[in-house]
């Protein structure tokens, strides 16, 4: 595994264990909300990671673009198709976007570079 995925999940698994640990009732239900929101159901799992893709980006979250990037690739979706979505993502946000898509960039290397 590369060394960036590979500690992205690590210290996303330990910070959520830590997080969800403290049994917060209003966390947890976030958490919850967030795992059912991106199951299948009108839209299909590969539609609804590029929306999440798209508004990670937008919002400029580098955690939330690697877990959606992660997943897109997990699901089968092809470089070509993340970068369509990238690509309105830095239309809607604006030049500022920029920094994330070059670490989105890196990232989705990251991820197809585990399985050459």
């Amino acid at each position: 595994m590369s060394e960036i995925v590979k500690e992205f999940n690590e210290y996303r698994e330990r910070m959520n264990a830590s997080i969800l640990e403290d049994n917060n009732k209003i966390i947890k239900r976030i958490f919850n909300l967030d795992t059912n929101a991106y199951m299948a159901g009108a839209l299909d799992l590969k539609t609804k990671e590029l929306l999440g893709l798209v508004a990670s980006t937008v919002l400029r979250c580098d955690d939330c673009i690697k877990y959606h990037l992660e997943t897109s690739y997990k699901e089968g979706l092809t470089k070509e198709e993340v970068v369509e979505a990238l690509s309105i993502a830095t239309l809607v946000g604006g030049t500022i976007v920029i920094p994330h898509l070059r670490r989105a960039y890196e990232f989705w290397d990251a991820l197809e570079s585990e399985n050459l």
